[in-house]
Parts: C-alpha cells; sequence; structure tokens
C-alpha cells in the first residue's frame, strides 16, 4: 500500500476493493467492517474499528496509518 490514506470510516466510502488493499485485511474482514458500518453507522474513532470481530490491537497498529474520520 502506498503512502495513501483510505478514508473508509465516518463516510462509509470504502468498498470491499479498496479496505483488502490494507495490511492483514483480506475480503472476509473487509465485508465484517462494512456490515459494521451498515449496522451502527459512521465511525467516530479511527479506533472504534477495533470493535469489528478479528480486528485486534496488533492489526488495528498495522492499518492505523492508512484510516481516516475525516
Amino acid at each position: 500500500l502506498a503512502d495513501s490514506c483510505i478514508w473508509v470510516l465516518r463516510d462509509n466510502s470504502a468498498d470491499t476493493e479498496q479496505l483488502v488493499k490494507l495490511k492483514g485485511i483480506g475480503e472476509k474482514m473487509s465485508e465484517r467492517i462494512i456490515k459494521y458500518r451498515q449496522e451502527n453507522g459512521p465511525f467516530m474513532s479511527i479506533e472504534e474499528i477495533m470493535k469489528v470481530s478479528g480486528i485486534s490491537e496488533k492489526k488495528f497498529e498495522d492499518i492505523k496509518e492508512y484510516i481516516s474520520v475525516e
């Protein structure tokens, strides 16, 4: 993944194709992230992504520089 930021959280714009570009995020995990957003609304902080089943603190550390809620 390049230095680009993926706007995945607040605006609900990232799709599976974009999410799987994140380190450690496969198709199934991306589907869980999208489902979480649909059911709970926009993420209010990047840390909230750890509420998605399978997103551990370690995985969060790997992807946090590529996600944003702005």
